[in-house]
């Protein structure tokens, strides 16, 4: 009867694991479409007003569209950059909030692969009118989406060495 428990037990801790990612996974996936909408009112509706002023300041809103058409000079011609650079940030706290606020972010470091994206998109988004990409410029909104995923990169790579040296440490230092 023992071994029927345990082996119970381990498939009950293993689907309160999948579950708990899963929610995890929900919520940052959908604060990406809809912003800090994840349970917090105050919080949410702050992150919400704090992004129209920015997306209405600096007028990314037009910028898309403007990108979506293939118009990339005339997107860049009207982006306020210096509005515009604040919205990564909103943008990728938001999200991190959003997986801290469902359970994730536990780990050491979880937090590196959103900063490092954030700070790479921001940094980009000044080169964005200037980079060519095959010749080709890719404006104000393709180039800065494209920089996410050396940030996620340099983020989890970050991530994964610094838990190895705090282990280390650890380890060593009990």
């Amino acid at each position: 009867m023992r071994p029927i428990m345990e082996n119970w037990q381990r498939e009950n801790e293993s689907s309160h694991m999948i579950i708990k990612q899963d929610k995890v996974i929900e919520c940052l996936l959908w604060s990406i479409v809809l912003h800090k909408l994840h349970g917090k009112l105050y919080k949410g509706t702050l992150f919400m007003v704090l992004e129209v002023l920015d997306q209405y300041q600096s007028k990314f809103n037009e910028v898309i569209r403007l990108s979506f058409l293939g118009k990339i000079q005339e997107a860049i011609a009207l982006t306020d950059y210096q509005w515009l650079m604040f919205y990564p940030c909103l943008y990728f706290f938001a999200m991190w909030d959003a997986f801290k606020e469902a359970g994730g972010g536990e780990k050491p470091f979880s937090y590196l692969p959103f900063v490092c994206s954030e700070a790479f998109v921001t940094a980009e988004l000044l080169f964005s009118s200037k980079v060519k990409v095959f010749g080709i410029t890719l404006g104000t909104m393709w180039f800065p989406m494209l920089c996410v995923f050396p940030g996620l990169l340099i983020g989890i790579s970050l991530k994964r060495i610094l838990k190895g040296q705090l282990y280390q440490h650890l380890i060593h230092y009990g």
